[in-house]
């Protein structure tokens, strides 16, 4: 997961300190990374042309930028074969089962307007 903030700005005591989600924010707040996360979930393990096939609007480099960052966020895994050709496929962990499931509220509330 993302470095979380110690710092918190509380203006009365009633206020939500908010600080601890500014790095996991910074992720899912960019383009593509929400769709990302819901299309991994939805298929278990996708390689890298299957999710560009299923989000039929990213460009390859967004798509491939996207993974590193979540990767390194702890939230997909990347797993790579000693194959000819070589092959590698993306799935959720556990900190990425979570935020998707985190997420269903929000999907169900859009899908209601």
């Amino acid at each position: 997961m993302p470095k979380v903030s110690n710092r918190c700005i509380k203006q009365k005591e009633s206020d939500i300190c908010l600080c601890p989600l500014e790095g996991i924010m910074d992720i899912v707040s960019k383009k593509w990374t929400l769709l990302i996360i819901g299309t991994l979930g939805n298929n278990q393990r996708l390689r890298y042309n299957e999710i560009i096939k299923k989000l039929t609007d990213i460009s390859p480099k967004t798509l491939a930028d996207r993974l590193k960052e979540l990767e390194k966020a702890g939230l997909i895994k990347r797993d790579a074969f000693a194959e000819i050709p070589p092959r590698v496929e993306y799935s959720l962990t556990k900190d990425g089962e979570e935020l998707r499931r985190a997420m269903i509220p929000l999907m169900q509330w859009v899908s209601s307007r």
